[in-house]
């Protein structure tokens, strides 16, 4: 008979004492060897220096990384490490990982409780074989702990339905590694490649922090949610089982939990997890994951573009070969086009994103966006004019540069400002108590 796993879910209602009953209840520290090297791994998927964002749902608060430490140290814990890789628009762009540090009050942990802080593109990297010819860089100092303590957001992606403990350790990965997941080979596409990023990692703890939870995300552009809720355990599949359940996802339906739960020969219906403290069905609350896209004979585009009645532009729906630096500007190529529609169709513009999107015939403009994009079609014979964005990641003056050939007179302001544009999002929490930014500051 299979030992049966254990998760523990939580209201959050108390800084230390809700973070040390979540790890208790599920024994998650259990098997922390003395002494232990230990690797802490938030989430920060995102940050600028040029202004506040809403980082409600988008990173892992303060206070729970906060807490977590004065539980590994009340557990004798003296080498804590917090890692993470943040990507930045920049590559090479090491001061706003180290803003972001400071911002979040990693400074004071570091003075307080002598925790070290390091942002893994300035760290080494070894491989790690995953299993099947899946091999990946992961930061050395998390594949060379005794511990890892895996501290995600509770939230929807746009990609995997779900981003939670196994998708949180994709920020230990290089740059290339990164690239190489966004796949869309079948059965080594980007859920594939995802649902192994636990499988060769140190004995773990998986405690999300959904005290705000995100609906479309994983970014900023997202809808926040003030949730209270942390799930812990040592496993880190069944950990994700349930959060998917409490952002109202069948993991049947979530691709990388499902890979991941045939390859351990597990049910997916989380009858083989003891699930102590609240009830899932109590706290559960569907969470959308992606953004909807309309397409008609006079245009594609996201539906609420489409609702304005824009015509002309066929910019089509992200699919998994599109990563992170891509992921980064198609919010703002969206806005900028929204924003030059003046009520004159455009003249048949396509805009194709990823690695593996093929021109449309008959469109008399096609953007290529990206390096990828660019060496796939670069000589196709369905393309009547080419526009291609060559950068990895693509430049935001080669961006509003390509829209303006496309006869698209968007504002360079989108582009010349693009740090800024998280800030526009901060009006939508003003006034609302209930995000609180004291959470993301340490001793708060």
């Amino acid at each position: 008979m299979k030992i049966a796993k254990t998760v523990a879910v939580v209201r959050y209602e108390t800084p230390q004492v809700s973070v040390h009953r979540a790890v208790g209840l599920c024994h998650g520290l259990d098997h922390l060897p003395a002494r232990a090297k230990v690797f802490i791994k938030p989430n920060i998927v995102f940050w600028t220096r040029a202004v506040p964002f809403p980082k409600w749902g988008v990173i892992t608060t303060t206070r729970v990384v906060e807490d977590m430490i004065i539980l590994l140290k009340e557990s004798g814990i003296d080498d804590i490490t917090i890692g993470e890789g943040t990507v930045t628009m920049s590559p090479g762009d090491t001061h706003t990982p180290a803003h972001a540090f400071e911002s979040l009050g990693y400074g004071q942990l570091k003075h307080r409780y002598g925790v070290a802080c390091v942002n893994v593109f300035e760290r080494p990297f070894v491989p790690v074989d995953l299993g099947n010819g899946f091999k990946l860089n992961f930061n050395a100092d998390a594949a060379e702990s005794d511990f890892i303590v895996n501290l995600p957001v509770m939230k929807c992606h746009n990609q995997t339905i779900v981003s939670l403990g196994i998708k949180n350790l994709k920020g230990l990965i290089d740059i290339p590694s990164r690239k190489r997941c966004h796949s869309m080979q079948p059965g080594r596409d980007l859920h594939a490649w995802v649902s192994r990023l636990a499988d060769r990692m140190p004995p773990m703890l998986t405690l999300i922090d959904g005290i705000y939870t995100n609906e479309r995300g994983p970014g900023f552009d997202g809808k926040m949610r003030r949730s209270n809720i942390l799930v812990a355990s040592a496993d880190s599949l069944s950990a994700d089982l349930v959060g998917a359940k409490l952002l109202g996802h069948d993991p049947a339906h979530v691709p990388h939990l499902a890979y991941a739960v045939a390859r351990r020969g597990r049910p997916i219906d989380l009858s083989d997890i003891d699930i102590l403290g609240e009830k899932v069905e109590s706290l559960a609350c569907y969470h959308e994951y992606d953004f909807h896209y309309s397409t008609t004979a006079e245009g594609c585009l996201p539906v609420p573009l489409a609702k304005e009645g824009l015509k002309g532009i066929f910019y089509r729906k992200y699919d998994l070969s599109m990563c992170t630096y891509c992921s980064g500007i198609n919010g703002i190529m969206l806005s900028s086009i929204r924003q030059a529609w003046k009520g004159t169709p455009w003249d048949g513009v396509e805009v194709l994103t990823g690695k593996t999107m093929q021109p449309t015939p008959g469109m008399r403009k096609t953007i290529l966006v990206g390096k990828c994009m660019y060496r796939a079609h670069k000589d196709h014979p369905a393309i009547r004019e080419m526009i291609a964005v060559k950068g990895c990641p693509p430049e935001p003056k080669d961006l509003l540069s390509a829209l303006r050939k496309a006869g698209i007179e968007a504002d360079p302001g989108w582009f010349e400002k693009m740090d800024q544009l998280p800030g526009l999002f901060m009006a939508r929490f003003a006034d609302r108590p209930e995000f609180e930014e004291a959470h993301f500051r340490a001793g708060e």
